[in-house]
């Protein structure tokens, strides 16, 4: 049997995240456009791949309906300009799609079958709210195959919170609190802006240039986190302010063959080393990193310890908590989340999973002396996805010295 390709992601840009509603900067953008333009900074960025060397273009959306809708994929390629040889699909696992998206292009690209492929995602759920003319089947709740509060992502982080009693609101509030920090130290160290694509807005004042991410609250105190309402309960856990809020924004990524990235001079960021994606509970699917990292980490066969940077999406805090308690990692351990997270940047659901990747590539520049890191998050319905990356960069000699 022929050795596995080598798979690598060589590059990654994104829309800055925007508010979702009627007062969103991107109120009166198209879903499809933003993907757009995420895509056409990918190919701006590296000019000497030729666009119809490109073999697929995979772009997931949770609601794929009105300009979400039509094989986002296929419709996105020939707006952004890709020769109409260049073929494409729609794809959807919720939270974790475009983290669907790059694993799906990759196994395409390890068997041999593609040279190089688009893989991201878009989520504007200011136009299509999660689970919006969705229509469960009743079978779930009659036959008690799940619970009513499992279709509620809110109810089942404070269900992680009645779980594991040492997950207390003080400690997620802080660990939010935490990630504002790192957005706003980030920003002003110019480490996001530049994987983000210019988009232009318009509003009642008429047109402008979406340049930085909406959501992020610098102003944040932990007095201010104390005093929020617990909409999914009374006298619970889960806020807004510890939590992801409602966004818009969509993310591309170019994977490659490394031999076919080396023929064309692009640059290889990360190597992929596995991925997996695992089940759960959904009435507490925010624990679904932990199994699905755990079977990465074994069909890697690596441990946790070797993992020396970690992108973890922030859809509640108390889920990335359960997930570091699992792995006895310290809730500031600065190996995690170096630049924020989603409780401070958003969650445009279907479009996250390659942000977590944009700043996982960002940070093995910065830090040679890591050998591995991944990207990980949970998924709606009791899921979780994680991939497992090795850094190109790393030096032996730079890992010694620190």
């Amino acid at each position: 049997m022929a050795e596995r390709t080598e798979v690598v992601f060589v590059d990654g840009m994104r829309t800055p995240f925007g508010r979702a509603g009627e007062k969103g900067m991107y109120w009166q953008t198209r879903a499809d456009d933003l993907a757009v333009k995420a895509i056409t900074g990918v190919l701006e960025r590296n000019p000497q791949l030729p666009k119809d060397r490109i073999d697929d273009v995979a772009i997931a959306a949770t609601t794929q309906q009105g300009d979400q809708g039509l094989t986002l994929g296929r419709t996105t390629a020939i707006l952004a300009g890709l020769p109409l040889s260049v073929p494409g699909y729609a794809i959807d696992r919720m939270c974790a799609g475009a983290m669907t998206s790059v694993t799906t292009v990759a196994g395409a690209i390890a068997f041999g079958a593609y040279d190089f492929a688009i893989a991201g995602g878009v989520e504007h759920m200011g136009r299509h709210p999660m689970g919006f003319n969705a229509d469960p089947n009743p079978r779930f709740l009659a036959e008690r195959l799940v619970s009513g509060e499992a279709l509620n992502m809110g109810n089942t982080a404070e269900r992680i919170h009645d779980r594991f009693p040492q997950l207390t609101k003080e400690r997620s509030d802080r660990y939010a609190l935490r990630s504002q920090q790192k957005v706003t130290a980030a920003y002003e160290a110019g480490k996001i802006q530049p994987d983000l694509v210019p988009v232009a807005i318009r509003s009642g004042e008429g047109w402008g240039l979406a340049t930085r991410d909406e959501a992020p609250r610098p102003e944040t105190t932990m007095e201010g986190l104390a005093g929020l309402r617990t909409p999914f309960r009374p006298h619970g856990r889960v806020t807004a302010g510890n939590s992801s809020g409602l966004n818009d924004g969509a993310t591309a990524s170019l994977i490659a063959s490394e031999s076919a990235a080396r023929e064309l001079g692009l640059p290889v960021r990360m190597r992929l080393v596995s991925f997996a994606f695992a089940g759960v509970e959904p009435e507490i699917m925010g624990i679904g990193p932990v199994p699905s990292t755990e079977k990465a980490l074994r069909k890697a066969g690596l441990s946790i310890d070797d993992i020396g940077l970690f992108e973890l999406n922030e859809a509640f805090a108390v889920q990335v908590l359960s997930f570091l308690d699992h792995f006895a990692i310290d809730d500031d351990d600065p190996r995690v989340n170096q630049y924020g997270g989603a409780i401070a940047l958003g969650h445009p659901l279907a479009s996250s999973g390659v942000r977590l990747m944009i700043q996982l590539a960002r940070q093995f520049e910065e830090h040679p002396e890591v050998r591995y890191g991944l990207t990980a998050m949970c998924v709606g319905l009791g899921q979780g996805g994680t991939v497992i990356w090795e850094n190109p960069n790393w030096n032996k000699k730079a890992k010694a010295a620190r």
